[in-house]
């Protein structure tokens, strides 16, 4: 009989985790490393990615909870294991925490935001019994923090969770930026100058906090970001994963009628590939794993509305995204501190963002230069299908969408490209006219197409490279390989000519699978695919 194993998806509470029987992947080691050097941290990690998990396991640790972290039985009868920090010498002392949450999504005000900050005061005050002598909150987190210190004997912890949330939800209001900035400073500022109050201070975010500013007066702060030691203290860890988790792997592959090989394959395409540092261990994105192996379905989760949202807002703020070219891109180290509202570029938003990961690390002389790409297919999928409902928008029907996605089907169960490139013609022909107008070149509807195929699953590459030259389009697929070349205002013959020349299709002629050559046309006056040729190679 199968262990029937709970997974908690959505819970951030580690107290409720332990208790109440959910499995566990034990971060303690890296929790144990952090409070015993005792110094301030920050760590910049992809929404999702159990961040909130870390600071509530984090306040549980300094609240003195031992209990939670001992082997034990809950009340429903679940075994659960000692975690490493219990066998340490850490001394289990009670501290005064003060946790600030910022992780809710509907802050959308600075009225929001003030009256979260007042909340997470007063709920303090309240708790110590201590009566704010003003209102303003720099006063009161210094008097919080000295009264706790001299009630309690102990100096204080301080967790901020997604700090970066608020201001990340409202960039392009410079107003209600600067704003929010200053209510933060006003806030965290005393923590370096009450230095001999504080115990420990942990901050979490997606954008490294040098680009907010907000803190700048707390330059003790450690950022573990991007150190090798801490590269797994959330996320999954491929090692982690076929050890702990090997039984749950293989109990989905029963329900899909897999291997666990297979299954393991698969899980490691749609969720692994996450690293962020140079040593690259490969992580899984904690969410959709324990989505998958809750519902036994290998799809998207991580991707939803407010992810979309959010994405495409931060995209539209930006110079034009050149998709094509973000499969291997290079970037400098310097360039991770690029300031978010700049809008200059949206590689290190991208970045931090989970969008993108590092793939390659080289150093030339004094330059750190990173390589980086998609983690997994689950991302890319959503990246692109994100872009394309942003370059569709409303004017563009579901039946257009459905159409495309049934020819894709019939084209990859029987190579039907004829039908595929007519659905792909009525896509293009109820394209908004003013979109189109704007970007009137053949690079736009080259990234079109690779932004179309890659959104309805295609396994599809971009620029290619040859021995002379890069391919536009290469389009996997288990009945053959399709190597595409797009023109515009220019013929299908001149798009085949090309590929003959430049020896696109000659690279997979060892494959096995029959390989097509395709050359299309696009036309400015029709604004759409007029010509397309079809040639075996």
């Amino acid at each position: 009989m199968e262990t029937i194993r709970k997974y908690p998806v959505g819970i951030q509470s580690f107290e409720r985790i332990r208790k109440d029987g959910f499995m566990y992947i034990d971060k303690t080691q890296h929790i144990y490393k952090m409070i015993s050097e005792g110094v301030p941290y920050f760590l910049s990690r992809p929404r999702r990615f159990g961040k909130s998990l870390l600071i509530s396991t984090l306040q549980a640790v300094f609240e003195g909870r031992r209990e939670l972290f001992e082997a034990f039985t809950t009340d429903q009868g679940v075994s659960q294991s000692q975690l490493y920090i219990a066998t340490t010498d850490w001394k289990w002392e009670q501290y005064p925490v003060l946790r600030f949450d910022f992780s809710a999504g509907d802050l959308s005000t600075i009225e929001q935001l003030d009256g979260l900050i007042d909340f997470t005061l007063g709920t303090y005050e309240k708790k110590y019994g201590i009566t704010p002598d003003y209102k303003d909150a720099n006063i009161r987190m210094v008097t919080l923090m000295r009264r706790l210190h001299e009630q309690t004997g102990k100096r204080v912890v301080v967790l901020v969770d997604e700090y970066d949330n608020f201001i990340l939800h409202s960039l392009g209001d410079a107003e209600k930026v600067m704003q929010a900035r200053q209510r933060f400073q006003n806030v965290f500022g005393p923590l370096k100058a009450e230095d001999d109050h504080l115990q420990f201070a942990f901050i979490t975010g997606i954008s490294k906090f040098s680009q907010m500013g907000i803190f700048s007066k707390l330059n003790n702060l450690m950022n573990i970001s991007m150190l090798p030691e801490f590269e797994t203290i959330c996320g999954i860890s491929e090692e982690e994963l076929t050890t702990t988790l090997r039984p749950d792997i293989e109990q989905v592959g029963r329900a899909n009628g897999l291997s666990y090989d297979e299954q393991l394959a698969e899980l490691k395409r749609m969720y692994d590939g996450y690293h962020f540092c140079r040593v690259q261990t490969d992580i899984y994105n904690p969410f959709s794993l324990i989505n998958a192996l809750k519902s036994k379905e290998v799809t998207n989760y991580w991707f939803d509305r407010g992810t979309s949202g959010a994405l495409i807002k931060m995209l539209s703020q930006m110079p034009p995204l050149d998709v094509t070219q973000l499969e291997g891109i290079r970037m400098p180290e310097t360039a991770f501190d690029l300031p978010f509202e700049s809008f200059e570029d949206p590689m290190p938003v991208l970045y931090q963002s989970g969008y993108l990961t590092i793939k390659g690390y080289r150093r030339y002389g004094e330059v750190n230069m990173y390589t980086l790409d998609f983690p997994n297919r689950e991302v890319r999928r959503g990246f692109a299908d994100c872009l394309y409902k942003h370059v569709a928008g409303r004017q563009m029907s579901n039946s257009h969408t459905t159409a495309l996605q049934i020819a894709y089907v019939d084209f990859y169960e029987s190579g039907d490209l004829a039908s595929f490139i007519e659905a792909v013609k009525a896509f293009y022909a109820a394209l908004p006219y003013q979109w189109e107008k704007d970007n009137r070149n053949e690079h736009y509807y080259h990234a079109m197409l690779y932004t179309l195929l890659v959104s309805i699953g295609a396994d599809v590459r971009a620029e290619e490279s040859t021995a002379k030259g890069q391919s536009d389009l290469v389009v996997i697929m288990p009945r053959g390989i399709y190597v595409m070349e797009t023109k515009y205002d220019r013929s299908a013959a001149e798009a085949l000519a090309q590929i003959d020349a430049k020896g696109y299709a000659a690279k997979y002629a060892t494959d096995g699978r029959p390989v097509t050559k395709v050359g299309i046309n696009f036309s400015s006056a029709e604004r759409n695919i007029t010509e397309w040729q079809a040639v075996q190679a």
